[in-house]
């Protein structure tokens, strides 16, 4: 199994906010896990990606323990809402930057780029700075040099969460093509139902410190604690308003 994580506690003072996390997921592929704020997503993120230390319980990767690996050590890549790009550098420079680091060649460091460039659909884009991009763009090169580097895991927390609808949607299936083309691994948090749908190839959902990961998403959409029914309900009411309203005015 790529990941496993096995009975992770995590607390503050007396507040038990993980409890007895255990999943695993295989090479790329994307678990998406539903859940409202405050219920332990962030924090179970953290503690995946090393910045937090589990009080119990184990983290592997690849076969390797990691529990008490330090986060620059555990190759694993953590996606905030906000695209946290270096000011500094123009889009070309930020997605270089990881590679740089690892003193890779210029010529090579340049056909990555590019190629990632043309991936990421900013070919035009390259030489502005990230005040001079959309929202929808710097996300995208924060995505590039997330990437670029070739992480064994993507944490993603809320990546979209800033978006307007219309960029967050394409933003979506830009991040679906990525996966495919590069293979991506990723834990993919939201607390949007139809995004936890759209993304992952399997589905969790978080309440209180609790994760369940379901077989498949039959299983989630007929699950009531999930509020799937309760939505699709509301918006076939919905649809049913809208045809009446539409009636009485013909």
């Amino acid at each position: 199994m790529f990941l496993e994580i096995q009975n992770i506690v995590k607390n503050f003072g007396q507040e038990q906010v993980v409890k007895n996390l255990s999943f695993s997921l295989d090479a790329k592929k994307t678990l998406s896990i539903l859940g409202k704020s405050g219920c332990g997503k962030t924090t179970m993120l953290k503690t995946i990606g090393g910045l937090l230390s589990p009080d119990s319980g184990s983290i592997r990767l690849n076969g390797e323990d990691i529990t008490h690996k330090k986060p620059e050590k555990r190759n694993i890549v953590y996606l905030y809402q906000e695209d946290l790009l270096f000011p500094h550098l123009n889009a070309f420079e930020n997605i270089a930057f990881g590679l740089r680091l690892k003193n890779i060649p210029k010529s090579i460091i340049t056909d990555r780029v590019n190629h990632m460039l043309k991936s990421l659909e900013l070919e035009n884009q390259s030489q502005k700075m990230p005040n001079q991009l959309s929202g929808g763009q710097r996300q995208r090169v924060s995505f590039g040099r997330a990437i670029i580097t070739n992480p064994s895991l993507l944490l993603l927390d809320e990546p979209f969460g800033s978006l307007d609808a219309g960029t967050r949607h394409r933003m979506q299936g830009l991040f679906k093509n990525l996966s495919k083309e590069f293979e991506i691994s990723s834990l993919f948090v939201t607390h949007d139902l139809k995004e936890a749908v759209l993304m992952g190839d399997e589905i969790g959902f978080m309440q209180a410190g609790n994760l369940k990961v379901y077989t498949d998403k039959n299983e989630f959409i007929a699950d009531p604690e999930t509020g799937v029914e309760e939505e699709i309900k509301f918006w076939g009411a919905l649809a049913g308003l809208e045809k009446n309203v539409d009636l009485k005015k013909h």
